[in-house]
């Protein structure tokens, strides 16, 4: 049981299935990532646990609210960051937090008392009174950010918070992302495509493609899933299959005069590669280290790597404007 449970959750729009019958729960405090490329129902499954789209099946509960019958309760509960930017950028950064109190009917002080503290999380005070449009994107997904948690929601939903903005400023979002889990104590469900940043900031992560979730665990354990480092030796010639002999090597394969060990603690056991390597004549010289990423495990469960696909969104769209 969790602050959000879902059960064989199904969303079609005409003859696609958008979301093929998924379930999990995530407990209060977690932060929970739903992994999978676009197309693969990642923003359907917010959308219905958010009430912007009706099931077609299956059942959630959002903050102990029933997503059919509760959705004026949930939508007091949560808060959303957008895939898409929007805000107003003709007003400031403060009219846009006073909008949004404003909609969630907070009392004067008590709304100029929010915005303060959230401007100051997400250090923009000293742009408050500035036009949004002349922030930069990273700016603008921190404003993003304060806004939804202007009225204290218990779950904060996040979909692809850092699409499009470049490295560093993806890697200081991670963050602030962090400092609102922890720190402020909130349940966040983040749905992205980016294999780094699951890695970096869940707990727990669902991979999902065609609409399905395919594994679920704690990055670590769907590493682990994996199993061995890979150490790559660049070699002038030898027999890869000698590296056998090492209890520890699982298989060697060879590529061109590249050699691949699969290796258990592979960090550990370069020296003792290398020394063995000496001792029959095999001259290295180079050595890489490579470990199981998400990537791997993606790759495992699905037979792909993570793919830029068409997906739904038109059709989503379409539906969301008929409710």
């Amino acid at each position: 049981m969790g602050i959000i449970e879902a059960r064989e959750l199904v969303k079609k729009f005409k003859s696609i299935t958008a979301v093929d019958g998924i379930s999990f729960d995530v407990p209060q405090g977690e932060l929970f990532g739903i992994l999978g490329p676009n197309g693969a129902g990642k923003t359907t499954t917010i959308k219905m646990l958010t009430t912007l789209l009706m099931p077609t099946s299956g059942s959630a509960f959002v903050a102990g609210f029933d997503v059919y019958r509760q959705r004026d309760e949930i939508r007091e509960s949560i808060g959303i960051v957008f895939q898409n930017v929007a805000l107003d950028l003709y007003m400031t950064g403060r009219e846009n937090l006073e909008f949004h109190a404003w909609m969630y009917d907070m009392p004067g002080k008590l709304m100029r008392d929010r915005i303060k503290e959230i401007l100051k999380l997400v250090e923009l005070s000293g742009r408050a009174d500035d036009l949004v449009e002349t922030y930069s994107g990273g700016m603008r997904r921190r404003l993003e950010i304060a806004r939804g948690l202007m009225h204290r929601p218990k779950i904060l939903f996040m979909d692809e918070p850092t699409l499009g903005l470049d490295a560093q400023t993806r890697r200081r979002i991670w963050e602030y992302i962090r400092v609102l889990n922890k720190g402020e104590k909130i349940t966040i469900i983040l749905t992205t495509h980016y294999m780094e940043e699951a890695d970096f900031l869940c707990e727990r992560v669902g991979i999902i493609d065609r609409g399905r979730i395919v594994a679920m665990d704690s990055p670590e354990n769907l590493k682990g899933i994996i199993g061995s480092d890979s150490v790559t030796l660049d070699v002038d010639s030898g027999d890869c299959g000698l590296f056998e002999q090492l209890g520890f090597v699982k298989s060697c394969g060879k590529t061109g005069g590249l050699f691949s060990l699969n290796v258990e603690d592979g960090e550990g056991k370069i020296p003792e590669i290398m020394l063995f390597a000496q001792a029959h004549g095999i001259k290295v010289r180079r050595v890489g280290l490579k470990r199981p990423s998400l990537e791997d495990v993606f790759l495992k469960f699905t037979g792909t790597k993570i793919r830029e696909g068409s997906g739904t969104e038109e059709e989503e769209e379409e539906e969301t404007g008929r409710q």
